[in-house]
């Protein structure tokens, strides 16, 4: 699935050529993620990344898709005997430059780190991992959409008598609440427009409250629970949205002293009303995150059957239904995640 010049298409493209360091990987599973519409959408940020770990080159071939498992099938120079050819391995999303001494490449954003969206895909030995066990290939495939959520839990360090509150219950609120679900944390309040994933969050991933907000605000359903739990802590809010006007809204209705992690994703300008949130007494956290203890933890997890992601996909498709699925995904439709099989093996 070839994205250039703004669309995508199927075609053939030349095979991946592992480099120094480098595991050559036949796809198995790989996942859509709401960032590849934002790289899609928004170029101008990877084509102005200051950093280099992203480039938007509408003139090159660019392979999405950032979360993934493969099979390994091939070696660069100066790989190790640690993954043996057929070891099915996954990585955090990035590729080194160099051993990483020229710095790093997202997978998936970066036309010198092709993505999973793809039959084959090379990844860096240093950062892979071998899978081990029964565990399915789809499962591996969401850990890093997981390890966002357990990012931003565990850098929230909730304090006994805190109340969490997650906005979104799409792919990274739902692996807010499973991380929270993790810890013990009660209640859990989920806040979604949709029935579907309100009960999604609950019955799969451990939440306990529901608020539609077209009819509740979620800071009424943290003084109602806050109440019946006899619970003193303030609002410890998970934003995983990304919707321009929440964060100024949420700031808006918050209860003193509230936390607001801004898990949503922002690729475009927005405003807050620092009068609201000063009255407030907010703290606000953007981005930094998932880091590797978080990835490799969440992957860990997924192996040993401590957490099982799967019940978030709705939909596995060939590489034929991604620009569907992609477009879907634009509108915040379908389920919280769909899976992709490039090589084949569609349900």
């Amino acid at each position: 699935m070839v994205l250039r010049g703004g669309k995508l298409t199927v075609r053939e493209t030349a095979d991946p050529i592992p480099g120094p360091g480098d595991l050559l990987l036949r796809t198995l599973s790989t996942a859509i993620c709401a960032s590849d519409v934002h790289y899609m959408d928004h170029p101008e940020l990877a084509i102005d990344d200051p950093t280099g770990r992203s480039l938007y080159d509408p003139d090159v071939d660019i392979v999405m898709g950032h979360e993934f498992v493969g099979e390994v099938i091939g070696h660069g120079p100066g790989c190790t005997d640690a993954f043996p050819l057929g070891t099915r391995v996954t990585s955090i999303p990035i590729r080194l430059v160099d051993g990483g001494a020229g710095g790093l490449r997202i997978i998936g954003q970066h036309p010198e780190a092709q993505g999973s969206f793809g039959e084959l895909l090379v990844v860096s030995e240093a950062v892979a991992r071998a899978v081990e066990g029964a565990v399915s290939s789809d499962a591996v495939s969401l850990v890093d959409a997981f390890a966002v959520g357990e990012f931003y839990v565990r850098s929230a360090r909730l304090e006994p008598g805190e109340v969490p509150i997650v906005v979104g219950a799409g792919a990274i609120g739902l692996s807010a609440v499973a991380a929270l679900s993790s810890r013990g944390i009660e209640p859990i309040i989920v806040s979604d427009l949709k029935p579907e994933r309100r009960e999604l969050a609950r019955a799969h991933f451990g939440a306990h409250i529901l608020v539609d907000p077209s009819e509740q605000s979620v800071f009424d359903a943290f003084r109602k629970a806050r109440a019946e739990y006899h619970l003193g802590g303030s609002a410890v809010v998970f934003e995983c949205v990304g919707a321009p006007g929440l964060i100024d809204r949420l700031a808006a209705e918050a209860e003193f002293s509230s936390r607001i992690y801004c898990a949503g994703g922002w690729y475009t300008g927005d405003t807050l009303n620092i009068t609201e949130a000063t009255r407030n007494g907010l703290t606000l956290q953007f981005g930094g995150g998932p880091m590797p203890q978080d990835w490799y933890g969440v992957l860990d997890a997924v192996v040993e059957g401590r957490l099982d992601p799967l019940p978030s996909v709705g939909r596995i498709i060939g590489l034929d239904d991604v620009p569907e699925a992609l477009e879907q995904t634009r509108r915040s439709e379908g389920p919280p995640r769909v899976v992709i099989h490039p090589n084949g093996d569609v349900k």
